[in-house]
């Protein structure tokens, strides 16, 4: 038997292995993104939730990328929205200057708020 022979239909080669033809299969070279807190989130999200989207992406080689710009997108949208709710609030430097307590128990109320907006439309939208 040989140890290699190609499908010309669809132009894939095999490989013998042990009594059986393997298909010579290799996923694109793409490129490698660091994923933080957001893009995990996305990612266990789909894993749990959208298998057949998560098997798309992994299978067509976009799921790092993907991932990448769900990070990006969520990290953007909750620094914008921070920066509204603070506004809309009064929460500014006056504050921070006058009363630090307070200010930081607003801000970090703000940040609470604004994680929970970007993790619902966001991640899991």
């Amino acid at each position: 038997m040989e140890k290699h022979i190609t499908n010309e239909k669809v132009g894939i080669q095999y490989t013998l292995v042990g009594d059986y033809y393997l298909p010579n299969l290799a996923l694109p070279a793409q490129e490698k993104h660091s994923i933080g807190r957001f893009g995990r989130m996305r990612l266990r999200y789909l894993k749990e939730h959208r298998r057949v989207l998560y098997i798309d992406l992994l299978t067509s080689g976009t799921l790092n990328a993907h991932l990448h710009e769900i990070e990006e997108t969520a990290f953007d949208y909750l620094e914008r929205l921070i920066k509204q709710m603070a506004e809309r609030e009064g929460v500014n430097e006056r504050l921070k200057v006058g009363n630090q307590m307070l200010w930081v128990q607003r801000m970090n109320n703000i940040r609470d708020r604004a994680m929970e907006i970007v993790v619902h439309e966001v991640v899991y939208g």
